[in-house]
C-alpha cells in the first residue's frame, strides 16, 4: 500500500483527477452546455469544488493515522492548492462576470449580505496558505510557525460552509452535509489534540 501511495504515477493521476472538474467546465462552456442560467451554474460549480477540495485537504490528517495511509501527507499540499484554485475561479466569476467589477454592488454585497462576507473571509484566509505552500516558505518561517499559520484552513472551511448555508440553501441536504463533514473533521482534530496534549507534529511533506 505504501508503495502505491508513494508512486509518482499516483501523484500524477491524482493531479489529473483534481484538474478534471475544470476541464469539464471548460468543455461545457465551449459547447454552450451550461444550462438555462450559466452564471448561476458556474458560480455553484466552482464554489462546490472549492469546498470539496478544502474538505479533502482537512481529511488528510485523520486519514493518515490509519495504518498504511501515512504517505497521504504528500498530497495535502496539492489538494490545498486546488482548493484555492477553484475558490479563486469562484471569486473571479463573481467579480468579473457576475457584477462586472461594479463597485457599488461589491460594497453592498460585502457589507450587507452575510453569505458574501463569509465567502470573502474564507478566500482571504486561503491566500496566505497558498502563498506559503512551498518548501522555501517552510524553511523561511520555520516548521512551528508554518504549522500554526496553516491552521487557518479550519477557519476557512467553517467560513466556506457558512457561505454555502447562508445562501438560503440551509433547508437542502447538500450544504448541511458539507457542514456535518466539516464538523466531523474538526472534532477529529480536537480529539487527537486532546489525546496527545498538543497539536500533532506532522512531518512536512517535501513532495
Amino acid at each position: 500500500m505504501n508503495r502505491f501511495w508513494r508512486s509518482k504515477w499516483t501523484f500524477r493521476l491524482l493531479w489529473l483527477a483534481s484538474a478534471s472538474p475544470f476541464a469539464w467546465l471548460v468543455w461545457r462552456w465551449y459547447w454552450r452546455d451550461l444550462g438555462v442560467n450559466p452564471l448561476e451554474y458556474v458560480a455553484r460549480y466552482t464554489g462546490s469544488w472549492a469546498l470539496r477540495f478544502l474538505l479533502l485537504t482537512l481529511a488528510i490528517t485523520p486519514l493518515r493515522l490509519i495504518p498504511g495511509l501515512s504517505p497521504l501527507i504528500k498530497f495535502r499540499r496539492m489538494l490545498g492548492l486546488f482548493a484555492f484554485f477553484y475558490a479563486s475561479l469562484h471569486a473571479w466569476h463573481y467579480f468579473a462576470i457576475d457584477i462586472q467589477w461594479n463597485r457599488e454592488i461589491l460594497i453592498e454585497d460585502l457589507t450587507i449580505r452575510r453569505f458574501f462576507i463569509a465567502g470573502m473571509i474564507s478566500l482571504l484566509l486561503m491566500v496566505p496558505l497558498a502563498l506559503t505552500s512551498f518548501d522555501r516558505a517552510i524553511r523561511w518561517m520555520g516548521g512551528e510557525r508554518w504549522r500554526k499559520l496553516h491552521r487557518l484552513v479550519y477557519a476557512s472551511a467553517i467560513a466556506a460552509c457558512a457561505h454555502y448555508l447562508w445562501q438560503g440553501k440551509a433547508a437542502t441536504p447538500t450544504p448541511r452535509l458539507y457542514a456535518a463533514l466539516t464538523a466531523a473533521l474538526l472534532l477529529t482534530r480536537l480529539v487527537v489534540s486532546i489525546r496527545t496534549r498538543r497539536w500533532p507534529r506532522l512531518r512536512i511533506s517535501q513532495g
